[in-house]
């Protein structure tokens, strides 16, 4: 019997080629070398060819640019930049940022917060309340870490439990008020309750008020220009009305921080916010592309799509279709698309596995091709992968870790 050895194979740029156990002990030992070489970050070349899928590959070039346009934005308008990294959780990202400008970084938790933090990010700010006692005790420690920290809370009560851990470390702990804007999640009713919060605040010994934050998550997304515009005037109306009477009872409002990247354009222009929370121009993803732009009511081309899911053709069985090795584990959506095929219909079978469908005969995929799928939701892909490989056309030029995913103290 012909052992299963023998059926092994290499992918090369024709297919996959039968293999003796001699090649598979190479090509076994090219994987470790592969991997030895990215620890040591020596990428000479290392191509999209050599890498595992399914993996993330950042488009070096598009990233750049969406990166310079952003902060030429910011510049332009006035306007600061202080980035989410839910979207990309990379210190690596976020100091290119802080390189063109950003005056920080946004963490939807404390995990992030740490991570950002003991990256050496400054100007990190906690945009979720803490409530727990761990959550609490965390936000204290990177608070007398780093005295540029910040965080928000929507509640007296919980003004009251930071003020008293805030006491017993001796630190003064930098505070936003959290405003409604849209969103029922989070945010004090705006007016009278947000400005009695932020007095509270402000009185607080070891509370540093800094100003107020409201997300208008249900703008972001909002289909065309216009509509997106009016809903984020009405999401946000309470905030800068909250924030301009603060500014009245001589309250310090250092800061009034929201936005998203479907409304960075829209934020700019009604001045009421003095920096964004933008997140997702990084990287863009398909749920992003089709809300519209200012410029284009079709397809939101301000930022390019940088970021790729590479996926392996491993079947073809039958006609006009093909199996991928991307499934549920991979975060594989009906609403990916295939880079330079968007007329493929993508579909999901299962954990490890996706189907691309297509309707014309003359243009097919091969057994062993690599295919690029641009994700649906960026927070929720790079949520799943440990690493992106960077690249400059097929060349890999870097590689940066995804981080906060291992260990219960990360959750």
């Amino acid at each position: 019997m012909t052992s299963r050895r023998r059926f092994l194979g290499t992918v090369a740029a024709g297919g996959i080629t039968a293999a003796s156990p001699a090649s598979s002990a190479r090509t076994a030992n090219r994987s470790d070398e592969i991997e030895a070489r990215v620890t040591r970050r020596d990428f000479k070349h290392l191509y999209k060819e050599d890498l595992p899928t399914p993996c993330m590959v950042v488009d070096l070039e598009i990233f750049e640019k969406n990166l310079r346009t952003m902060a030429d934005h910011c510049r332009a308008t006035g306007i600061h930049l202080r980035g989410h990294v839910k979207v990309h959780k990379s210190p690596e990202i976020a100091k290119r940022q802080l390189a063109l400008g950003s005056i920080g970084v946004t963490c939807a938790t404390v995990a992030e917060s740490e991570l950002m933090s003991h990256s050496g990010i400054s100007g990190v700010l906690l945009t979720r309340q803490p409530t727990s006692k761990n959550n609490i005790i965390r936000t204290i420690a990177l608070a007398k870490r780093d005295p540029t920290f910040g965080t928000v809370v929507d509640d007296p009560l919980v003004a009251d439990w930071l003020q008293e851990a805030a006491a017993r470390e001796g630190v003064k702990l930098r505070t936003a008020v959290d405003v409604y804007a849209g969103l029922t999640r989070h945010g004090i009713e705006p007016g009278e309750a947000a400005l009695e919060l932020a007095k509270k605040v402000n009185a607080s010994k070891n509370l540093k008020l800094i100003g107020l934050m409201g997300y208008s998550g249900g703008a972001s997304h909002t289909h065309g220009w216009s509509e997106r515009k009016k809903k984020s005037a009405e999401d946000t109306a309470g905030l800068l009305e909250s924030a301009a009477a603060a500014r009245k009872a001589g309250l310090p409002v250092e800061i009034v921080t929201g936005g998203s990247t479907g409304t960075y354009n829209i934020d700019s222009e009604t001045k009421g916010l003095t920096e964004l929370q933008a997140g997702s121009f990084v990287f863009m993803d398909t749920l992003y592309r089709h809300i519209g732009g200012k410029q284009d009511p079709a397809v939101y081309s301000d930022f390019g799509p940088a970021l790729t899911v590479m996926t392996t053709v491993i079947s073809k069985r039958h006609p006009r279709q093909c199996t991928i090795d991307a499934g549920n584990k991979a975060l594989l959506k009906p609403t990916d698309e295939v880079k330079g095929r968007p007329e493929v219909k993508v579909e999901n079978q299962g954990a490890e596995y996706g189907i691309l469908v297509w309707t014309d005969a003359d243009k097919d995929f091969k057994l062993g091709e690599r295919v690029e799928l641009y994700p649906s939701n960026l927070d929720m892909s790079t949520n799943v992968y440990d690493r992106y490989y960077v690249a400059r056309g097929e060349q890999i030029v870097d590689v940066w870790p995804i981080m906060g995913r291992a260990g219960a103290a990360q959750r």
